[in-house]
């Protein structure tokens, strides 16, 4: 990970303040992977669970680093600033929460287990026509990168919308204490990343972290999520659901073709497509922009000109094949959605599924990976092509259609080659160390 450092005199002021050590050189920018190093970079040598940034210090000062934060030295090196720290990952929070501390603009903190991403995407999007919007870039959502997206906050922004991951117990609550969000959204809570936390209360708890935050801010709140629903909320509340109770109450409508349509509040809103994953994500981004103050005339208009982000639903056609790429990542509950949206989909041909397997389940995987057959089985695709160790339970739950599993993705690929008919609708999902998009690359670019 690396970002560019516009204000290298106020950085080294900040640095000062808090490490009690000042930079000898200016930065231009922070670096944590030594391969992106550039000249004038400070390296930030991380000791994660594979690799010990510090094994890298040589490789960054000939790249030509200014500085690099350690825990230890290296004394073989002498033209490159070492700053001794106990531990570089917290004194870069320390840094960045002091560097957030500069602005009074909204923070908004999004977590969640599914959505995350494409949320902040959208919100991101409907906001822009009102404000200069600052907002987590890529991957930079973890306690690495999540201090390096605050940095990149100046005075031309307006609002900064900061996702927040989590892979194991207490990992919102340390990302909140450095971003200080005043705004919070938990998309919904299911079992992702199970591995990490054992069970879905533990991932309540840990994203419930985020409203526990925001003593002086304000929650929005899914009353249609029981786990959310639950979770207590110390600061002002606002909520939306399927129920009329809530501040932002939704009904969803089918039209004929499919596509779904929201009555948000007593306002119509032509989604414009047929993934229900989707239109929810329009509706907590809606409770949101609306709070903040946008009309619901530029929301709707916003929202007419926004593409979903790469490999999230992302609807492609090749010639008369119509492929729903959702390859970015997948877990049980996105999986299911990603399957009604298939099914929902509108127009003859048939349904075919391409599933690679989803990691970090632990003890859970195999059960997960069956339910995910189960699912096929009900809606009775037309065939199922599955790849990985755990699909493999995967297929062995369907008993009607065509249905194969593969070793190897070049097999998939050919198969799926020769059996592509006209007006097939192909939906391709997995988790992100499958990269399930090259088979379809494999499939309609090779």
């Amino acid at each position: 990970m690396r970002i560019d450092i516009k204000d290298s005199q106020k950085f080294n002021q900040i640095f000062s303040d808090v490490l009690e050590q000042s930079l000898t050189n200016p930065i231009t920018g922070i670096v944590t992977d030594s391969r992106e190093c550039q000249e004038g970079d400070l390296y930030i040598a991380l000791n994660g669970e594979r690799v010990d940034g510090h094994c890298f210090l040589e490789t960054v000062n000939d790249l030509g680093a200014s500085s690099a934060l350690v825990s230890t030295a290296d004394t073989t090196i002498h033209s490159m600033q070492q700053i001794v720290v106990e531990d570089p990952l917290k004194a870069i929070g320390q840094i960045a929460n002091a560097w957030r501390k500069q602005f009074s603009i909204p923070i908004i903190g999004i977590t969640g287990s599914n959505g995350k991403t494409s949320t902040k995407e959208l919100l991101s999007h409907v906001l822009k026509s009102s404000f200069s919007v600052h907002a987590t870039k890529g991957n930079f959502n973890t306690s690495i990168g999540l201090p390096l997206t605050l940095l990149t906050l100046d005075e031309s922004f307006g609002i900064s919308i900061i996702e927040m991951g989590a892979n194991r117990p207490g990992d919102i609550a340390y990302l909140c204490e450095i971003a200080e969000p005043t705004h919070g959204l938990i998309t919904n809570i299911s079992p992702a990343h199970l591995a990490g936390f054992g069970s879905l209360n533990m991932i309540a708890q840990t994203k419930g972290a985020l409203f526990a935050s925001l003593e002086k801010g304000i929650s929005f709140v899914n009353l249609a999520d029981e786990k959310i629903k639950s979770i207590p909320v110390v600061g002002e509340k606002i909520t939306f659901g399927l129920t009329e109770t809530c501040d932002f109450p939704v009904d969803i409508h089918q039209e004929k073709n499919g596509d779904l349509t929201l009555t948000i509040d007593s306002e119509e809103i032509q989604t414009k497509s047929q993934n229900l994953s989707f239109a929810k994500n329009i509706i907590s981004t809606a409770s949101i922009a609306i709070t903040l103050g946008l009309s619901w005339g530029s929301f709707r208009e916003n929202l007419r000109s926004f593409s979903p982000p790469s490999g999230r639903c992302q609807v492609k056609q090749f010639e008369d094949i119509t492929v729903i790429d959702d390859t970015y990542n997948a877990n049980l509950s996105s999986s299911l959605a990603a399957l009604d949206y298939l099914q929902a989909f509108s127009g003859n041909g048939r349904r075919i599924f391409v599933f690679g397997d989803m990691f970090e389940l632990g003890e859970s995987a195999k059960a997960q990976h069956k339910k995910i057959g189960e699912r096929c089985n009900l809606i009775g695709l037309d065939a199922v092509y599955t790849i990985g160790d755990e699909t493999v339970f995967t297929d062995q739950m369907i008993d009607n259609g065509f249905h194969q599993h593969f070793d190897e993705k070049e097999a998939l690929v050919q198969s799926l080659k020769e059996n592509l008919q006209s007006g097939d609708k192909i939906l391709v999902k997995g988790s992100r160390g499958m990269a399930m998009e090259k088979i379809i690359s494999g499939v309609f670019q090779s």
